[in-house]
């Protein structure tokens, strides 16, 4: 239970520019290792440009009803699915955590929504260069939005995901560290995104979603 482990014991609470928490050491080596070698491919070899959006396919940046299968960019996107599971057994095993009440009910208490019906969706992200995100409030359908960085390149710690206060002025950035991340509950002023840097090799992460569609992994009752 390393997720929720991170929540109880390695969590810290922010209230700037919007409430979120950060987290260290969330997930395990294991589960680090399945991101690591998570075969993605490169959206440059496709003849396909970084817009500024995760699905490469020109979202709007304000809170939204939005598509949830990731637009025009499916196929360079890598959500773990029950058809996919057996390449990820370590990461289902996160999932199942997310599933848990325990888990659950703790970061409803935390963000102050019911995620007693909602499903869990995970996504392995590989970011290379070019990358860069608008700031953008995430559709209203994620009820808990959560990024947790893999760094094994020793990339700078600027790539991390920037926060933007509600006149859309760089507030923070929330630093790429290797099994470091944070969660907050998406709204109309959860205003994030990243900056132009330079990425070196590779960005890896773990998007973690809390949602209201349907995914392969809704949450247990009890």
């Amino acid at each position: 239970m390393a997720f929720l482990n991170s929540i109880l014991k390695y969590s810290s609470n922010h209230k700037t520019p919007f409430e979120h928490w950060e987290l260290n050491q969330p997930l395990t080596d294991a589960q680090v290792q399945e991101i690591v070698n998570a075969d993605i491919a490169n959206p440059k070899e496709h003849n396909l440009n970084y817009d500024g959006t995760r699905a490469i396919d020109g979202g709007e940046g304000k809170f939204r009803e939005g598509i949830s299968d990731g637009g025009k960019a499916l196929k360079f996107r890598c959500f773990v699915t029950k058809e996919n599971s057996n390449q990820f057994p370590n990461l289902v095993e996160f999932i199942k955590e997310l599933q848990n009440p325990s888990t659950y009910k703790k970061v409803s208490e935390m963000i102050n929504k019911d995620l007693s019906n909602s499903y869990v969706r995970v996504e392995v992200i590989c970011d290379r260069k070019g990358f860069w995100l608008k700031p953008h409030c995430d559709i209203k359908e994620k009820l808990m939005s959560c990024l947790l960085f893999v760094n094994k390149h020793n990339e700078k710690e600027d790539l991390g995901t920037d926060f933007y206060d509600e006149n859309l002025k760089l507030a923070k950035t929330v630093p790429y560290k290797d099994n470091y991340g944070y969660f907050f509950s998406s709204g109309p002023n959860t205003w994030h995104g990243m900056e132009k840097k330079e990425i070196v090799k590779e960005r890896r992460c773990l998007q973690v979603n809390y949602v209201t569609f349907e995914t392969d992994w809704k949450v247990n009752q009890n």
